[in-house]
């Protein structure tokens, strides 16, 4: 029995389509049906019925699918402690992360700590993209990002709402705010392509074309700036409580706003793992 068998088997039971099973695996058909053949030789097992319309899982196929799945995680944790082996980064699993994730970071490590505790932990803050182009090169384990990033594995875990900084005194100040209501004030933003696409978008949603003013550096001095005048708005993720000592109204998009966060994982890493650290930081 090879290894290359056990995966070809796996993915034509999650596809239960041979030619599906192939696109997936990057190969040619005729191979998973020959290797696929063979296990069921060596093993004395049916596997899967097959007639021409439809593939399904015998009972015995469905009893090994599941063994099959625990045996290729295993091999596939064996290959990547081997590659921190040769690479020196044994027993540290590199998270990327983005700002103000609060709890929800503190959440999924202390879930971690308490399946690994022997795993050590080191955190990157920066952008998407940048994490993105950091697990494709084998630089960063998984992220945590917010707004999608074309091209990579991602999770979609949770949805981020957005929340409106403005001047005490605005008459849209005193709740849910609708951003046509904004249109006398200046909108200041961060260099966040993915709250900028939100932001931006339900603007044009809305037919406002918005005056912008400087880029935000500093939420919380910009949430000072914003109280202290009359001339500008921003926008912000989740609650963040403490803005409130600033002087500054935060309220919620009318209707509301979100931006989606997801979790970043390389290419070719084990279905459990992600499955793990999914559940971790939902």
């Amino acid at each position: 029995m090879e290894v290359r068998q056990l995966r070809y088997f796996v993915a034509v039971a999650e596809e239960l389509h041979f030619g599906r099973a192939a696109e997936r695996l990057g190969i040619v058909q005729p191979a998973v049906s020959q290797q696929i053949g063979r296990l069921e030789r060596e093993l004395g097992v049916r596997l899967l019925d097959r007639t021409p319309r439809r593939v399904a899982l015998t009972g015995d196929g469905a009893r090994l699918l599941v063994e099959a799945r625990a045996a290729l995680a295993a091999v596939d944790r064996v290959r990547s402690v081997a590659e921190d082996l040769a690479s020196g980064r044994t027993g540290v699993f590199r998270l990327g992360t983005s700002p103000g994730l609060g709890e929800r970071l503190r959440r999924g490590v202390g879930t971690l700590r308490v399946s690994s505790p022997e795993l050590g932990l080191r955190l990157v803050e920066g952008r998407a993209a940048d994490h993105a182009r950091a697990i494709r090169r084998g630089e960063l384990d998984a992220a945590l990002v917010r707004g999608e990033v074309p091209g990579t594995r991602s999770v979609r875990l949770w949805e981020e709402p957005l929340r409106v900084v403005l001047p005490r005194a605005h008459p849209a100040a005193g709740g849910p705010v609708a951003v046509r209501e904004l249109k006398d004030l200046r909108l200041r933003l961060p260099a966040d392509p993915a709250l900028e696409a939100a932001v931006l978008g339900r603007c044009a949603e809305e037919g406002l074309d918005p005056e912008r003013g400087r880029e935000v550096r500093s939420v919380e001095d910009t949430a000072v700036e914003i109280a202290a005048g009359d001339r500008d708005w921003t926008v912000v993720y989740g609650e963040q409580a403490g803005l409130a000592s600033c002087g500054a109204m935060l309220r919620p998009f009318a209707p509301p706003l979100t931006v989606p966060g997801l979790l970043l994982l390389p290419a070719d890493g084990a279905r459990e793992c992600a499955d793990a650290l999914a559940a971790a930081f939902s």
